[in-house]
């Protein structure tokens, strides 16, 4: 046992946007449900790195799944202090 090394596993959030709540009890079964969001009709969850491809097929097949988007986060430089920079926010400036 101490020559066993404890290895994070890369995960990816996924925003699952959804039509009714009672598909939020499926979503167990494809990931770690994180956050339900009643009002605005999304829930989080977290799933493997190495199946996020499926797991987004799989889900944009349920009934009640109107669009799965892959989180960002893990893609972005930590080292990076401009968000502009990384191309994902994008200024609104009129004069450029």
């Amino acid at each position: 046992m101490p020559d066993e090394q404890f290895e994070l596993v890369p995960r990816r959030g996924l925003a699952v946007y959804i039509s009714s709540r009672r598909v939020i009890r499926a979503l167990r079964h494809y990931g770690r449900v994180h956050y339900v969001s009643k009002r605005a009709h999304y829930a989080i969850i977290y799933v493997d790195e190495a199946q996020v491809a499926e797991t987004i097929e799989r889900l944009e097949k349920l009934h009640n799944v109107k669009r799965v988007v892959p989180s960002a986060l893990p893609d972005l430089d930590p080292d990076v202090a401009d968000l502009a920079s990384t191309g994902l926010y994008k200024t609104h400036d009129e004069d450029d």
